[in-house]
């Protein structure tokens, strides 16, 4: 599609939080889905429904399966040991930390990763990092419009109407789908993609061991951030003795510093990572059509993977 200057081409571009959209795969589809060996695939096809949906209904000329290659980096518990702290699986409390998942989700993770590479999907990951700063990174190179769909609030913070950076939050399944951009922002919370990242330091949030402002829930934090601007300037009333706050604000906010001090670089998305070099354009081929037509057939997939490549407008490969 033009965008108004002459040989200049706009490419939308569709970002997946892959992990959020296969745990709402998990728990929406039922686990009587299975394989021919009994495996559940239940997250597996709902994922695959859940892609060709995607693109039947937006039409993006690229997507990427933004993936976490470590989905609670040490930097960032380093800063707040909390951090997603009540998700680590008891059993490696003691080694490398590992999230807690479903029994029976954690072994269709790796047919998730096969299918998507036969097809020809881009999956990128960065070491030490999680989907969210992939996504942030690749949302800040973008020259065209960026759809973000995720389950996630935090990724509010790249809605950005001046880029045409808009989250896609799925409210039922991805058939209804919440498009989230400033106006809404400003509807729902009383802020701006820009000042959502001071938002979510203040209010805080128990999914992901974020303490917050005791005392200081949304409607609070808005309002503090549209009498001072941002966390910054909430500070410096805190200090200020003149300043309109009460004595509890004043107290509680003064007893969080520590807390405010690194809170939102644990919670900003990193936006300028390193990523391995690939290929975002939706494949106009399978990338490995033997191995996707031996991952049809040993995991059951033919319904799913037929309705996405005819969505993609791909010929389904045959068996050899």
């Amino acid at each position: 599609m033009g965008c108004g200057m002459i040989g200049v081409v706009t490419r939308r571009l569709m970002l997946l939080d892959t992990a959020s959209l296969y745990f709402r795969a998990y728990f929406g589809v039922p686990d009587s889905v299975r394989a021919p060996d009994g495996t559940p695939v239940n997250a597996v096809r709902g994922l695959l429904d859940f892609i060709a949906r995607l693109v039947q209904d937006h039409r993006p000329d690229e997507l990427v399966a933004c993936m976490d290659a470590d989905w609670r980096p040490a930097w960032r518990v380093e800063l707040i040991p909390s951090y997603k702290a009540h998700r680590v699986a008891e059993e490696h409390a003691e080694g490398p930390d590992e999230e807690e998942t479903p029994d029976t989700l954690a072994p269709q993770v790796p047919v998730i990763e096969a299918v998507l590479d036969a097809l020809g999907i881009a999956r990128v990951g960065a070491e030490g990092y999680e989907a969210d700063d992939v996504i942030g990174t690749l949302a800040g190179r973008a020259r065209g419009p960026v759809d973000i769909v995720t389950g996630d609030r935090d990724l509010y913070q790249l809605v950005d109407d001046a880029r045409r950076v808009r989250v896609l939050y799925p409210v039922k399944g991805v058939g209804t789908l919440q498009a989230t951009d400033e106006a809404l922002l400003r509807e729902k919370y009383g802020v701006t993609g820009a000042q959502y990242v001071d938002f979510a330091v203040l209010r805080g949030d128990p999914s992901d061991g974020l303490p917050g402002v005791p005392g200081i829930g949304e409607k609070t934090a808005a309002q503090l951030i549209a009498e001072f601007g941002d966390l910054a300037g909430i500070l410096a009333a805190a200090a200020d003795p003149v300043a309109r706050l009460t004595p509890a604000r004043r107290r509680r906010l003064d007893e969080s510093r520590a807390y405010l001090a690194v809170a939102p670089t644990v919670v900003r998305v990193a936006g300028d990572i390193p990523l391995p070099a690939f290929d975002p354009a939706l494949p106009r081929e399978p990338r490995d059509p033997a191995a996707l037509v031996d991952l049809s057939e040993r995991w059951g997939l033919r319904s799913p993977l037929n309705r996405l490549l005819e969505t993609l407008g791909v010929h389904a490969p045959g068996p050899a």
